[in-house]
């Protein structure tokens, strides 16, 4: 199953009832009100997919504010939003797909591949001229089957270890990533070794991820090209949004899912800041 699709072949799935599931991950950081803008509009027929209670598990200190679910939790939320399978799955937001690139790796790292990201989310659904609607959709149960470990992950004594990892990919903000800033996390910074590489520059200005060329010569001019890459993020969830513009690429890469929460929690572990 490719990584992207578009508005417009989404639009024929829908057009010629192919199996398609939708799901709407409308999710942003300091933003509790996904489910509201959800309600208000979304593309019709699909889903809504809490990002808190569904796509992770409970949070605390040296574990991250997001951790990653379990198979079990992630496979009964999954049959609640209707999946089977052999089904295939679209997943969209409206913030540039950094918060439906979570649900993209934890069904690839569950086993199931059939599932791409809708470029340019909502936003583009929009431009295009297709209709949305409000009100909350609703599928009968389904009975996919989910497992885990289909994605690489790396942990802390990984990154420690500086022959297991070449190339460490930091995808937050560069003021985040300097030590400038740090709106949630205890601890100003980035892990020593990492390079800056903020999600941002995945994505054109029309909110669509740059062409397959661009994020090549995007990450090799990082070093990313070669060896085995680890991304993190402030706590998971946009890591994956850079893993996606990896595969876009050509390029296979480890997530770290406790990211900075995690590692800025952890007592004795090492911190750098600056460019």
């Amino acid at each position: 199953m490719k990584t992207l699709m578009d508005v417009q072949e989404l639009q024929g799935r829908m057009t010629s009832g192919a199996q398609t599931i939708l799901l709407d991950v409308r999710w942003t950081l300091g933003d509790a009100h996904g489910h509201d803008h959800y309600r208000a509009a979304h593309i019709p027929g699909a889903v809504y997919v809490d990002m808190e209670t569904q796509l992770c598990a409970p949070g605390g200190p040296g574990l991250g504010r997001h951790p990653l679910p379990d198979a079990d939790a992630l496979q009964e939320a999954a049959r609640q939003w209707g999946l089977n399978d052999g089904d295939t799955v679209v997943a969209y937001d409206d913030s540039g797909n950094l918060a439906a690139a979570r649900l993209w790796w934890l069904l690839r790292n569950a086993g199931f591949a059939s599932v791409s990201l809708l470029d340019g989310g909502l936003a583009a659904w929009r431009a295009a001229g297709f209709d949305v609607e409000g009100g909350e959709e609703r599928h009968c149960v389904g009975s996919v089957h989910l497992s885990a470990g289909h994605m690489p992950v790396v942990s802390v004594p990984d990154l420690l270890d500086a022959s297991t990892v070449d190339v460490v990919l930091d995808a937050r903000a560069g003021e985040r990533f300097r030590g400038e800033q740090e709106p949630v996390d205890p601890i100003a910074g980035h892990i020593p070794g990492a390079v800056s590489a903020p999600t941002a520059e995945n994505l054109g200005q029309d909110g669509r991820f740059r062409s397959a060329d661009e994020l090549r010569r995007r990450f090799g001019a990082l070093g990313a090209d070669r060896g085995h890459v680890a991304v993190y993020c402030g706590s998971g969830i946009t890591a994956a949004h850079e893993i996606v513009a990896l595969d876009i690429a050509g390029i296979d890469a480890s997530l770290f899912p406790g990211s900075w929460s995690q590692w800025s929690t952890t007592e004795g572990l090492p911190v750098a800041t600056g460019a």
